[in-house]
């Protein structure tokens, strides 16, 4: 499988740089459990012409993914970051307007990348700041401000961190009510017919 022959399909949000169809996913449950030979395995996917990987704050899986990225630049598996589409997702402590922002580049540090090209909100809700734990306890859930939480999200794209921003796991409801305020257009990857 080469790079070219991925297929892909044009984001909404920007003219940079289609999606490939065809990804890899970091996570793993328990998460973080093979941080050592996940990097390995990251660095064969991309030798097999893997292009896209999808991880998230939540899978402990941002600092072998970024790990692999530099070392596939070094050993010249690919020429350029931007061969590369790299979705990450904001975990449910931080979906606080606030918060936002500095959870984005804390996934940018552990990537070692000055943007990703999908950023999502990774569940339609919030938990109490500063709590990372998965499976969260019921007591630790807090209403979610989707329109505060989105402006956020629409701030870190203004400033170029995210080339797109999106949602998942978002019920059709959910979206509507998003979509009403919305003023950057979302990628989603919830399965939902309207």
């Amino acid at each position: 499988m080469s790079v070219q022959s991925v297929p892909t399909f044009p984001l909404l949000s920007t003219d940079e740089k289609a999606i490939p169809l065809i990804g890899f996913g970091t996570a793993e449950y328990l998460f973080g459990a093979s941080r050592d030979t996940l990097k390995e395995t990251i660095i064969e996917a991309i030798k097999l012409g893997y292009c896209r990987f999808d991880t998230a704050a939540v899978y402990q899986s941002e600092q072998p993914l970024g790990e692999a990225i530099s070392d596939a630049l070094r050993l010249g598996l690919i020429k350029s970051r931007d061969e590369l589409f790299i979705t990450s997702k904001l975990w449910c402590s931080d979906a606080h307007h606030n918060l936002v922002l500095p959870a984005l580049r804390k996934t940018l540090k552990n990537l070692k990348l000055g943007y990703v090209d999908l950023y999502l909100i990774h569940w339609p809700l919030s938990l109490k700041p500063g709590k990372h734990d998965f499976p969260f306890k019921k007591e630790d859930m807090v209403p979610m401000d989707i329109k505060s939480v989105w402006e956020a999200m629409e701030e870190c794209h203004d400033i170029g961190l995210p080339k797109s921003i999106g949602v998942s796991n978002f019920s059709c409801k959910k979206l509507e009510t998003l979509l009403s305020s919305a003023r950057i257009p979302l990628i989603s990857s919830s399965l939902c017919s309207v």
